[in-house]
């Protein structure tokens, strides 16, 4: 599945436990996809267990930023493993709050879509978290995606 291109994007909550400072968390995902739009409702799979499902099964509200093609070295930071308070915690990375869910909303992306979860379900290793669709936000910008195929990040051109 690695020789399959995918879509960069940032998933964010702002979870009190994790951070009480309210920095918020993220993690970068490539399994992300639309599923209904109506209700419009997207997808999000991530490893059970990990810190960020953990959080996601704690919060009802979070984000999905779509990364734009300059945007390889916040991805990188927050795919990172071991170094949990580099990845989850936002207080380096500029970015907005998300005014209907609390999570931080990189500048730069190419879009993002606020969420309130509707539906989990365990898959093998991950979880699928279903999010209603709360809002999106669809920045004026020229860039192309950010994608990953075969472990490096690319774009379109």
């Amino acid at each position: 599945m690695t020789r399959l291109a995918g879509g960069v994007v940032l998933v964010t909550a702002h979870d009190e436990e994790e951070d009480p400072a309210g920095a918020g968390a993220g993690m970068t995902a490539t399994s992300f996809l639309s599923v209904s739009l109506d209700p419009p409702l997207v997808l999000v799979s991530v490893r059970t267990g990990s810190r960020m499902a953990d959080i996601l099964d704690r919060q009802e509200l979070w984000a999905a930023s779509l990364l734009a093609e300059g945007q390889h070295a916040l991805a990188g930071r927050f795919a990172m493993k071991g170094r949990l308070s580099d990845r989850l915690i936002f207080r380096e990375t500029p970015h907005d709050v998300g005014e209907h869910t609390g999570a931080p909303l990189p500048h730069g992306a190419l879009a993002s879509v606020e969420c309130r979860t509707e539906q989990r379900v365990v898959a093998g290793d991950h979880t699928l978290h279903i999010g209603r669709v709360l809002a999106t936000r669809l920045p004026a910008t020229a860039d192309g995606p950010l994608l990953y195929s075969r472990g490096r990040y690319g774009t379109l051109g």
